[in-house]
């Protein structure tokens, strides 16, 4: 006997065979317990979802002689259902049949009783391909077909079909088959053949098949006939022209670190070998996507193992702010691809185009000598570094007054967030959280009256989001609540530490006094914490109050221009504050 293609072999032969489409399946099994069964159903779903599988199980079903176990496989109605040979199921192929001529010949044989079974049942497969001429012929016998006539038509394309055809129809959308179920299919498929395959080679075959359990099968079977019974996933990768992980973890190490020669020459390498770029390009989106998973989620289980190794061995390297930028330009080409001359030249000019980003990038550091902030040209970095070094208690301010004999800064007042309050926490993601004792000691200077005051204003952060002056500050506040307020500062809470960082960090790179003031109608410093810190400190706070061990409130300073000295100054200080080197002569 010849060879039988899997697809063809593992055809469902049952509704309990059936891969996905549970709500379809259910929907049909309980029509024909209830006899409530339609003259005529429309299946539509993208390719290899089941949906001729499932009509030929249905008219199987209904032709069934054993009513308590349809379709049992073993009447004689169901022996000539499965060999193809039933008189009274007949399926046609629209793409070739679709003429006013063909309807019309179907119509003249519709009105004769089945010869074999209960029903007679036309399948019409591809029926979008069908003419105007043709279904117009064929509506009135849709609308009233003889009681044993049932049709069922299945289209991937139901837009083409005819709105009045639809409309006489019971429509069922199937489903993209889920990557779970597509596996288990395969490890049984892999496991009556004698095929040898590890689950790395079963996730990235079911990836390639894109939801379709019929081309999950053709796959595999490509797959056997290189491989033989062992299949290996970078040979899977050979056949299909995927790159590895490892190869996708060292591009985006490549372009990170801005080696232009070696991520060029290997995407140029892939090209030559017929990987496919559009696919590459899926992938890389995929991995950086995985990465920012991991960043929330250090334990998800939506990561595959492999994976999480190549994502902490290269992605951990480069921060956030430069994986999410390089995923949206990646996406952005992915969309030209369509209309690209030259698919290899998009992806090379938006890597260069990602490389730029982790160029030298101006941040602000705590300069361990002098316990302040100043402005550093830091290499390949976009998160704020800190020196935790120092012995300085959590806030530090430094109003400098030039002494007049000797020209000495001396230190006056506490006030702004040092290097143990942002601190790194010892993970290596280098997450920066406030220091519990520190938000204990704001907690104290906080009043319930400012809280409900500051939360009302709070509230309308919304109406900023597309304020060009106060956008970005809107941005980073709008998914966090207040959880203390002063007189100059509210303790924020978010739903996760990264948040709390980010909002930390534009604390200290811009400052939220001047959005406060006009948000609050106050100038306030905004600290940040996540709910996991929150829930620890207000249980340590509860205690330590019981037990009267309150620390001293904090006394935050905001660092602004002193108006009313501004008002002071003369006209010509005035001036030449504006313009130093202004020479102001007496007329």
């Amino acid at each position: 006997m010849a060879y039988q293609a899997l697809y063809r072999k593992y055809r469902p032969t049952n509704f309990d065979e059936v891969v996905g489409q549970t709500h379809i399946i259910q929907t049909l099994k309980n029509a024909i317990v209830q006899n409530r069964i339609a003259h005529a159903y429309l299946f539509c779903g993208p390719r290899g979802t089941g949906k001729t599988s499932i009509a030929k199980i249905f008219a199987k079903t209904l032709n069934c002689t054993n009513n308590q176990d349809a379709p049992c496989g073993v009447c004689e109605n169901c022996k000539m259902a499965a060999n193809g040979s039933h008189p009274d199921i007949i399926e046609i192929d629209a793409a070739s049949n679709n003429g006013v001529d063909e309807v019309r010949n179907l119509i003249d044989k519709v009105k004769y009783a089945p010869m074999q079974g209960k029903y007679k049942i036309y399948i019409i497969d591809e029926v979008h391909m069908m003419t105007s001429g043709a279904f117009n012929a064929l509506l009135k016998t849709i609308e009233e077909p003889p009681a044993h006539v049932i049709f069922i038509f299945a289209t991937t394309e139901p837009n083409k079909v005819l709105p009045t055809i639809i409309s006489r129809c019971q429509r069922f959308d199937f489903n993209k088959v889920s990557m779970h179920d597509i596996k288990y299919r395969l490890s049984v498929v892999c496991k009556n053949e004698g095929i040898e395959i590890d689950e790395n080679g079963l996730t990235l075959i079911a990836q390639l098949a894109d939801g379709g359990m019929r081309d999950a099968l053709s796959i595999l079977d490509q797959c056997v006939a290189y491989c033989s019974s062992h299949i290996d996933v970078n040979d899977i990768r050979k056949i299909y022209g995927v790159v590895t992980s490892e190869d996708i973890g060292k591009l985006f190490y490549s372009v990170y670190k801005k080696d232009v020669d070696s991520f060029v020459k290997d995407i140029q390498k892939y090209s030559d070998m017929g990987m496919d770029i559009k696919r590459l390009t899926a992938d890389f989106i995929h991995m950086l996507k995985d990465s920012l998973i991991l960043d929330y989620s250090e334990n998800s289980t939506l990561v595959s193992d492999m994976n999480k190794d190549m994502i902490r061995k290269y992605f951990k390297l480069a921060p956030i702010n430069f994986r999410i930028k390089c995923m949206e330009e990646l996406m952005d080409t992915y969309n030209k691809y369509t209309y690209a001359s030259n698919a290899l030249d998009y992806l090379e000019a938006s890597l260069l185009k990602i490389s730029s980003y982790s160029y030298e990038s101006k941040t602000h550091i705590i300069d361990s000598d002098h316990n302040d902030f100043k402005e550093v040209e830091e290499e390949e970095n976009y998160e704020t570094s800190y020196d935790d070094t120092s012995d300085d208690s959590d806030i530090i301010e430094k109003n400098t007054q030039k002494d007049d004999n000797n020209g000495v800064l001396e230190k006056s007042e506490i006030s702004d967030v040092s290097r143990e309050t942002l601190k790194q926490s010892e993970n290596k993601n280098n997450k920066i959280i406030l220091n519990d004792e520190f938000v204990i000691q704001l907690l104290v200077g906080a009043t319930k009256m400012e809280r409900s005051i500051d939360t009302n204003k709070f509230n309308n952060i919304g109406q900023f989001i597309s304020s060009l002056e106060f956008g970005k500050y809107a941005a980073t506040l709008r998914n966090s609540t207040i959880m203390a307020s002063g007189s100059n500062y509210i303790v924020v809470c978010v739903s996760s530490e990264i948040f709390a960082k980010q909002i930390n960090e534009f604390e200290l790179n811009y400052g939220y006094e001047d959005f406060m003031e006009v948000l609050l109608g106050k100038a306030k410093k905004v600290f940040a914490l996540d709910k996991t810190q929150q829930s620890r400190v207000l249980d340590e706070f509860k205690e330590r109050m019981i037990s009267g061990n309150l620390p001293e409130p904090f006394q935050v300073h905001l660092k602004r221009k002193d108006a009313e000295s501004e008002n002071n100054m003369s006209i010509e200080d005035h001036m030449k504050s504006l313009f130093p080197n202004i020479e102001i002569k007496e007329d």
